[in-house]
C-alpha cells in the first residue's frame, strides 16, 4: 500500500540519511559512556558529544559549552522556567509569557504558579503577534523571568522576539524562548535575539526523537544560574544528571549542521511551495482563512480554516492521502478548538474547520497539487453533506 504524502513536519520530521549515518557508529561499536574517562570507549563517545555540541552551537551562534543537552524540548523548557524560578526565587517571584506559548511552557508555568509563583499571560492579536510594549508594560520589580516563543507551532507566526529581547536586557531580565519550529528553518542568532535560554529539539529538524538541548549563555554579566531538576552524577555542567544520549546527540549535532548548510535555500523552496498550495485551494474553493500572519510566518507552515467543514472529518477523509494535524501534536487528541485559535480571535466553528499544513524537505511541487485535488474533492463533499452550508447556499 502507497503511503500518504506527509505535510505534518511541524509534529515531527524523517530522520535525514546522513544523520542515521553518523549516528549507526555509537549505536554498535562505539557504545562507550562519555563520563568513562579511563578508556577509549569513553574518549570516543565524549569527543562524538563535544562535536556535536560545536555543531549544535553554530547553528545558533553559540558558544560549545553553553549548550546543555537533553531529551528534548519539553525538558528543556521545564528546566529553563522551573530552573530559573528556583535559582533566582531571592530575587524576585515573577514571570511573563504569551497566551499562545506551547503547552510545555504554559503547564510549566501553571506548575509554578501552584509553587508560589506569579505569571503574567500577555495576549497577542490577530495575527498571533504579541506587542512588546505589552510585555514591557508586565515587567516589575519582582519579574525574574520572561519566556516567548519564536515561531507558533500551530500558526507559524514568527514573533518579534529581538525586540523582546531588548527590552529584557534594558530591565535587567532574562529571557527564554521555545524556539523550536524556528530553529534550522529561519535565521536564529542568540545574540541578535538577545535571548538568555533557548531551547531546541532534534526530531523537528531532521534528527531523532528524544534529545534536545537548552541553552543557557554564560555571560550576561555572570553565569546564568539554574537549579536542575534531577540530581545525580552532575553531568552537563551539573546542569542534567543522566547518562548522555550519545547516539542522539551525534545525531542532533548531525542534524543541526545539514540545517546550517541547507536552510536558506530551502526557506525560498518551501515559500515557492507553500504559496502554491495557498493559491491553489483559495482559488478553487470560497471561505478558506489563513490562520496567522500572511507574511511574518516560517516558509512550510500554512494554517488554514474551511468554512462548513469539521476539520476532523477532513482529516479522516484525506487519511489515506496525506498526512496532516489539526494543530499541536500534544494537543491533537483533544476535542476541544485550539487554544490558540481562540487566544488569536478565531471563533470555535471555525477553529474546529482548521488544518495545519506543514511542509517539509521531501516535499514536491507534484504532491503539493495532489493534496490540492484531494481536499478541493473532499471539502465539497462534506460542504455538500452540511446543512449550515445548505443554509447559507438557499439564503
Amino acid at each position: 500500500m502507497q503511503r500518504p504524502i506527509y505535510l505534518d513536519h511541524h509534529a515531527t520530521t524523517p530522520l535525514a540519511p546522513t544523520v542515521l549515518e553518523a549516528m549507526m557508529a555509537y549505536l554498535t561499536e562505539k557504545f562507550g559512556n562519555a563520563a568513562s574517562h579511563t578508556h577509549r570507549y569513553g574518549w570516543e563517545a565524549e569527543e562524538a558529544v563535544q562535536t556535536a555540541r560545536a555543531q549544535v552551537a553554530g547553528l545558533i551562534n553559540a558558544k560549545p559549552e553553553e549548550i546543555v543537552f537533553t531529551s528534548g524540548a519539553t525538558e528543556s523548557d521545564n528546566m529553563a522556567l522551573k530552573g530559573i524560578a528556583w535559582a533566582y526565587r531571592d530575587q524576585g517571584h515573577h514571570l511573563i509569557t504569551t497566551t499562545t506559548e506551547h503547552k510545555a511552557v504554559l503547564d510549566t508555568c501553571k506548575a509554578l504558579e501552584q509553587q508560589g509563583f506569579e505569571v503574567t499571560y500577555v495576549p497577542v492579536d490577530r495575527n498571533g503577534l504579541v506587542d512588546p510594549d505589552d510585555i514591557r508594560k508586565a515587567i516589575t520589580r519582582h519579574t525574574i523571568l520572561i519566556s516567548v516563543m519564536y515561531v507558533n507551532s500551530e500558526i507559524g507566526t514568527i514573533g518579534p522576539l529581538a525586540d523582546i529581547g531588548a527590552i529584557a536586557q534594558e530591565h535587567g531580565v532574562l529571557l527564554h524562548s521555545d524556539a523550536v519550529q524556528g530553529v534550522g528553518k529561519i535565521a536564529c542568532d542568540v545574540d541578535a535575539l538577545h535571548v538568555d535560554l533557548m531551547s531546541l529539539s532534534a526530531h523537528k529538524i531532521y534528527g531523532p526523537k528524544g534529545v534536545g538541548a537548552l541553552y543557557v549563555r554564560h555571560t550576561r554579566p555572570q553565569p546564568i544560574r539554574l537549579q536542575p531538576l534531577m540530581d545525580g552524577g552532575g553531568h552537563e555542567q551539573g546542569f542534567r544528571s543522566g547518562t548522555l544520549n550519545v547516539p542522539g546527540i551525534v545525531g542532533m549535532g548531525q542534524a543541526c549542521a545539514l540545517c546550517q548548510q541547507l536552510w536558506l535555500t530551502e526557506s525560498d523552496r518551501l515559500r515557492c511551495l507553500r504559496q502554491r498550495l495557498y493559491d491553489g485551494l483559495t482559488s478553487r474553493l470560497d471561505e478558506v482563512y489563513l490562520n496567522g500572519h500572511a507574511e511574518q510566518r516560517v516558509p512550510g507552515n500554512l494554517n488554514l480554516s474551511f468554512a462548513y467543514v469539521e476539520g476532523e472529518s477532513l482529516l479522516l477523509s484525506l487519511q489515506d492521502i496525506v498526512a496532516l494535524s489539526s494543530g499541536s501534536a500534544c494537543t491533537s487528541g483533544s476535542h476541544e478548538p485550539s487554544y490558540v485559535l481562540q487566544a488569536i480571535g478565531v471563533d470555535d466553528t471555525l477553529a474546529h474547520s482548521s488544518i495545519r499544513f506543514g511542509l517539509g524537505r521531501d516535499t514536491t511541487p507534484a504532491e503539493i497539487d495532489t493534496v490540492i485535488d484531494a481536499i478541493v474533492e473532499q471539502v465539497t463533499r462534506l460542504r455538500a453533506l452540511s446543512p449550515i452550508a445548505d443554509l447559507k447556499r438557499t439564503r
